[in-house]
């Protein structure tokens, strides 16, 4: 598929309605007390559409994925995930709220399938499934004769893929992938992308913090960034 008919597939779809999944209420973040990051940022992600967070290196982007996971909690403001308050991230995984980071956050020691399959385990799914979806989710981003390696062994790119894999494996209410593509060329960016809608398309609410235009350009909504506030689009 190309990026013309991704955009195209972004712009009209029939995936899951327009529920709203997360809302963002009026958060402000700061990681000094004096030093706000984001700057009273409301954002709503509905179920079978993909929004992008986008804006400059230090706009913010990081910062709110990581407030939307509940990996951050905001001074002000509140995000809910439908109707109700998120506590903290292991309140969001028990919501089904899977957040990809922009560094990884692999295992080093672990292989590729290690690392998802314990997730998987960790998430309450059955060990056949686990192994199963591990399988799955490694061969839709092109690891599956890779599965075994250690990811202290495997390249930049592929230990993003396996990143990828592991949230993907999930399947997950609320998808969170921050600058999930920056490792990746060109073809492994186009399958990711593609495997991103396709988690639209059976119902997720999927949320991209990227700065590569043609990325943005494929999600349903965006959400720009600029020095912590959002602006118009």
């Amino acid at each position: 598929m190309t990026t013309d008919s991704l955009a195209s597939a972004g712009v009209d779809h029939a995936a899951g309605g327009r529920e709203p999944r997360l809302v963002v209420e009026r958060v402000t973040v700061g990681y000094k007390p004096d030093q706000a990051v984001l700057r009273e940022v409301s954002a709503t992600v509905h179920a079978g559409r993909m929004l992008a967070i986008t804006g400059s290196s230090g706009a913010g982007k990081t910062t709110l994925i990581r407030t939307m996971a509940a990996s951050l909690r905001p001074s002000e403001g509140t995000v809910r995930f439908d109707g109700e308050p998120l506590r903290d991230r292991r309140d969001a995984i028990a919501k089904r709220i899977a957040w990809i980071p922009q560094h990884n956050g692999l295992a080093t020691i672990l292989t590729a399938a290690e690392n998802v399959h314990v997730v998987l385990v960790a998430n309450g799914f059955s060990p056949d499934d686990a192994r199963r979806l591990t399988a799955e989710s490694l061969e839709a981003v092109g690891l599956a004769e890779q599965a075994g390696h250690l990811i202290e062994e495997m390249s930049g790119g592929q230990q993003q893929r396996a990143a990828i894999a592991r949230g993907l494996a999930l399947r997950a209410d609320v998808v969170l992938a921050d600058e999930i593509t920056n490792e990746l060329d060109a073809g492994n960016r186009t399958r990711v992308l593609e495997l991103l809608r396709a988690e639209a398309r059976r119902g997720a609410a999927v949320v991209l913090a990227t700065h590569d235009p043609e990325a943005a350009a494929m999600c349903d909504d965006e959400l720009h960034l600029v020095d912590g506030s959002a602006e118009p689009v």
